[in-house]
């Protein structure tokens, strides 16, 4: 893997890899125990991973962090493998990769993971080598692109925001008008299109954080339908 160097707050140079492997913990994902990622904990130092282009100044790097959305979309998924087994799927905001590496376990025939952060790019590709999982890792904003050639979109938790849920949706439709399969896991986000939504299953999973930031909530799994 050809190794990134980033700078840092105080401009010194980190080799992202190194980093993420030296100060993040990796652990077992609650819910996922099959799956475990490089996490953030209280003493990480995330604040030298800063990346004001995609996160502005007030957010750490989603990437390091459990989101409710992907870790229901990974549950679901090694629970119904059947659904994935041998077909192709890429997931749409993939983050630290969790929903790509489960399809891979699942028997997919083709994994792809796309994200327009290029740290969590890393970190997918880290994450997806520690778990033996055979993924495709992407770094580009594809929402203006025609529809991918796959057979699945799995979205995890990209409806916290009124533009960016906006823009997804409208590309997911491009997807399903070309018969591709759509699913989504998510929390009950603000923005969740909820009137396009056909529930799956339900979990209760982890969100967004460690400690006194996060909570066990009940998190689902839908089909994303037609337009009526």
């Amino acid at each position: 893997m050809k190794k990134t160097k980033l700078v840092s707050a105080a401009d010194d140079t980190v080799n992202l890899q190194d980093f993420i492997t030296a100060n993040l913990h990796l652990v077992p994902v609650p819910s996922v125990p099959e799956i475990s990622l490089y996490t953030a904990h209280p003493a990480s130092g995330l604040s030298k991973l800063g990346n004001k282009d995609i996160y502005g100044d007030d957010h750490p790097p989603y990437w390091a962090y459990r989101w409710a959305g992907g870790t229901v979309l990974a549950r679901h998924i090694l629970d119904h493998q059947k659904m994935v087994a041998g077909r192709r799927l890429l997931d749409l905001g993939s983050g630290s990769g969790i929903v790509g590496i489960a399809a891979a376990k699942a028997g997919a025939k083709v994994v792809v993971s796309v994200d327009i952060d290029p740290h969590a790019s890393i970190a997918n590709r880290l994450n997806a080598a520690v778990n033996e999982a055979q993924v495709t890792v992407i770094c580009q904003d594809i929402l203006d692109n025609e529809p991918p050639e796959t057979d699945i979109i799995a979205v995890g938790d990209l409806f916290y925001d009124a533009n960016l849920a906006a823009k997804v949706t409208a590309y997911l439709d491009k997807c399903i008008a070309v018969g591709l399969t759509v699913i989504v896991g998510d929390p009950g986000r603000d923005y969740l299109p909820r009137e396009r939504l056909q529930k799956l299953s339900k979990y209760p999973v982890p969100d967004f954080g460690d400690g006194k930031t996060s909570s066990t909530d009940e998190s689902a799994v839908y089909f994303f339908k037609s337009k009526p």
